[in-house]
């Protein structure tokens, strides 16, 4: 996918390495020469402009992009780029960084903001969630970064789909907290039986770095130490 991330201060450059990392192209807009660093996330295009300015948007060709993240540390530009994002270019999805969590009722689908976030790692969870189906994102970091919630949508044919919770080989120090089905908040129980399109929602050590050294196979392992591989 191409991702336009309008922003490049500390939080915007780390999203964009990881979201590089992940295989996607990357446009960085940064209106501050101080932060305009290409060097810093040298496989990313940058154009040293005003996200919040439409011509500037027009030039960095925003119409080509299937994401837009408003990541800067202003929650007035992060609305106005994501309302010029939505209604003037169309662009499919709009995450935004919130900064002041009381203004966080305004980041609303009437802003052009589809997803609205806090944190680097809930920013590339709000754009690989929605299409990253059968992979398991990592949601947040816990406990000053030694654990993780991270969520896992089974997609139809998934070799999960139609097990039960007992037979789920998980990996050590590793819970499955919740199943979200639809409108159901499913508290998992051992004869539960997982269905496609099931986001199953786990809490992590980070013993699962162990795991790609570990002996051990099957579906929901390789999902995990395919998730852990990308982010280390």
């Amino acid at each position: 996918m191409r991702i336009g991330i309008a922003g490049a201060g500390k939080i915007g450059r780390s999203v964009a390495g990881e979201l590089l990392d992940n295989g996607h192209k990357i446009l960085l807009i940064e209106r501050e020469r101080s932060n305009f660093e290409p060097n810093t996330v040298p496989g990313a295009d940058w154009l040293n402009a005003d996200a919040c300015e439409l011509s500037a948007l027009q030039e960095a060709g925003l119409q080509t992009c299937d994401v837009v993240i408003a990541a800067t540390g202003d929650d007035k530009s992060n609305l106005v780029v994501g309302l010029l994002a939505k209604v003037e270019f169309g662009v499919p999805r709009v995450v935004a960084r919130i900064n002041d969590v009381r203004n966080a009722w305004l980041f609303t689908q009437t802003w052009g903001i589809d997803v609205a976030v806090s944190t680097p790692d809930a920013m590339v969870a709000g754009i690989e969630g929605a299409i990253d189906v059968g992979h398991l994102v990592r949601l947040m970091a816990l406990h000053e970064g030694r654990a993780a919630l991270t969520k896992l949508t089974l997609p139809e044919g998934n070799p999960l789909v139609g097990q039960q919770m007992r037979e789920l080989e998980l990996p050590e120090n590793t819970v499955l907290v919740t199943v979200l089905r639809g409108d159901e908040v499913i508290v998992p129980q051992p004869g539960d039986v997982l269905q496609a399109g099931d986001e199953m929602l786990f809490v992590s050590d980070d013993a699962l770095e162990l795991s790609r050294k570990a002996d051990k196979d099957g579906p929901l392992w390789g999902a995990i130490r395919r998730a852990w591989r990308a982010d280390t």
